[in-house]
């Protein structure tokens, strides 16, 4: 087949590509000008209706309309604007071009409407005043004595019009001329290349021997057509390894992006290479920002730094608990070992962070879990020995006395049997949580709400008339009756023990969507509110001395929360000292599937 030459293969569809090019740039370049010119002009309007309303709301505060008429055409001398104050029912107070007092009312301009509802309104329409389009921007503000009104600026679209003849103008011209240089040189390249390609097939035959190529198909001319069968010839060797590259970096990629642990890479200038998204999670970093920065900019902690330091130098496994984040509320356990390559050479170090937050915050907690039990234990078992040893000691020999000091030591034992069976509770919810929760049953609430109120009333009259509940009939729940009985009776008792005597407690239900609530609602003395993210934690007391004094074991709240939990709902608190608290169980409206 008689393939045509270079210079009619490449120049004509060259050629055919620079004017369609220049049409199509022209044309997107006017609708870009014009797009600009209309967003610029609109922010210029915007900037200057904010920059005037001071001076306009100083004017309408005094009442002197004529000073704002005076106003608008002063700024219109000085910035070529229109500016129009227009007050909160539509009369135009002031304008630069005409008498105020026969202008329309503006109230139904779409400008003047959005202004009033707190944005800046644009428009773009025809001005029966001035007889030609216009663009529009008004600014909301607030006078002196706190009435609004609203500066709206305009200009022609004429001017904008003149702007873009000009500006489209030099951009044909310039494409144009581009054109012809393009299309001249062109041709000149096109003569030469012709020459050129024979010399750049011999260098491509010895890329063909190499690492080098990619599949380049035939092309029309016989130039290009045997410069491609050189390339394709390096194209078998190069696919094959690029392949086996690319093959290489994804398992790199999997392995890294798979790992818990973060990992950050650096070479020898304690530059990062490489960093997993776990890492960059744990520094609050994206990892395509961080590598190539420097190991202090990418993790900003001191012991990092010194980590990778010291294993650069020493070429030493460092391994230390480092706190992250502004609070330290982040801990984990880094590890900072060198980096070699395949021959052995120190190439850089590898930093491996794992977080073990939650383990810390497990081990602090169960220290304090530890050192409130043994208290809370120790109180009760020291008190009864104490009146034990009394007696055996020393026995009184007023027989009343003898009854006190037993009385003592049964309300001590209550309390000690109190204690556990809580912690008994509390561990068989957490049970039952971990393995999947309780039995639940959808039933109404206020049948069990009023069984607890008669069992309230049997035991405590005076604490039960105190009580009032406002549930519905219709007001049902996924719950273990028993459990719910227990968790709202422990709020009951809370509410009823720490308010004061006759005063109200009252129990509510409400529905949302998809939860039902019961609230727990008192005028007590309150809570703090830095004690309240706390209060569900187990023996976090507010006041300790009362609440031992009132026969409390630090556990009731707790056990609230995990029936909360046990139910897949959630128990919320809100008080205000000296008025009150109130104490939210949320609970799923259906047993989910």
């Amino acid at each position: 087949m008689q393939r045509r030459s270079l210079l009619w293969t490449f120049f004509p569809p060259v050629l055919a590509v620079l004017v369609l090019s220049l049409v199509l740039v022209t044309g997107f370049a006017g609708q870009a000008v014009r797009a600009f010119l209309v967003r610029d002009t609109g922010a210029n309007l915007e900037h200057a209706a904010r920059l005037t309303v001071s001076t306009f709301a100083v004017a309408l505060a005094a009442g002197d309309e004529a000073q704002v008429q005076e106003t608008c055409r002063r700024y219109h001398a000085m910035t070529g604007m229109r500016f129009t104050v227009i007050l909160a029912d539509g009369r135009v107070a002031g304008d630069s071009l005409e008498d105020p007092g026969r202008m329309d009312n503006h109230a139904d301009r779409p400008e003047f409407a959005a202004a009033l509802a707190g944005q800046a309104g644009h428009g773009r329409r025809y001005s029966t005043t001035l007889d030609h389009q216009r663009l529009y921007c008004a600014v909301a503000a607030a006078g002196g004595d706190g009435t609004p009104f609203v500066v709206r600026t305009s200009v022609s679209e004429s001017s904008l019009a003149e702007v873009m003849r000009g500006a489209l103008g030099r951009i044909a011209l310039a494409g144009l001329v581009l054109a012809l240089l393009a299309g001249v040189t062109a041709y000149l390249l096109s003569r030469r290349l012709r020459n050129a390609l024979a010399r750049l097939q011999a260098g491509a035959e010895a890329f063909a021997r190499g690492d080098l190529g990619q599949r380049t198909r035939e092309a029309d001319s016989a130039e290009i057509a045997a410069l491609a069968d050189a390339m394709n010839r390096m194209a078998d060797q190069l696919g094959r390894r690029i392949e086996t590259i690319d093959a290489q970096r994804r398992e790199l990629e999997a392995v890294m992006s798979s790992m818990i642990e973060g990992v950050i890479a650096v070479d020898l200038d304690e530059t990062v290479i490489s960093m997993n998204e776990v890492a960059a999670r744990l520094l609050g970093q994206m990892p395509p920002r961080a590598v190539g920065r420097s190991i202090q900019e990418a993790a900003r902690d001191p012991d990092l730094t010194a980590m990778v330091q010291q294993a650069l130098s020493s070429g030493a496994t460092v391994e230390r608990d480092v706190r992250l984040g502004d609070r330290a509320e982040i801990c984990v356990q880094a590890t900072a070992t060198d980096l070699r390559d395949g021959e052995g050479a120190l190439i850089g170090a590898l930093l491996v962070l794992n977080d073990v937050t939650r383990l810390r915050r497990l081990e602090i907690m169960r220290r304090d879990f530890v050192a409130n039990v043994s208290h809370e234990l120790r109180t009760p078992i020291t008190s009864i020995k104490g009146f034990v040893e009394t007696l055996l000691d020393h026995p009184p020999a007023d027989p009343a006395e003898t009854r006190r000091f037993m009385g003592i030591i049964s309300r001590q034992a209550d309390r000690l049997d109190a204690i556990i069976s809580d912690l008994l509770a509390l561990s068989r919810l957490e049970k039952d949580t971990e393995s999947g929760g309780i039995e639940r049953v959808e039933l109404p609430v206020r049948p069990l709400l009023e069984r607890l109120l008669r069992d309230l009333a049997a035991r405590d009259a005076d604490g039960a008339a105190r009580l009032s509940l406002d549930c519905g009939g219709e007001v049902r729940a996924a719950c273990n009756a028993a459990l719910l009985e227990q968790a709202v009776g422990n709020l009951v008792d809370n509410a009823l023990k720490y308010s004061q005597p006759g005063s109200p407690v009252v129990i509510t239900c409400t529905t949302g969507p998809e939860t039902v609530s019961i609230a727990v609602n008192d005028r007590g003395p309150g809570i703090a509110a830095e004690h309240l993210p706390r209060v569900f934690e187990r023996f976090y007391r507010v006041d300790k001395a009362r609440s031992r004094t009132m026969g409390g074991t630090g556990l009731g709240l707790a056990i609230v929360k995990h029936i909360a939990q046990a139910h897949r709902g959630h128990v919320t608190a809100a008080s205000e000292v000296g008025k009150g608290s109130t104490f939210t169980i949320n609970l799923p409206r259906e047993v989910s599937a």
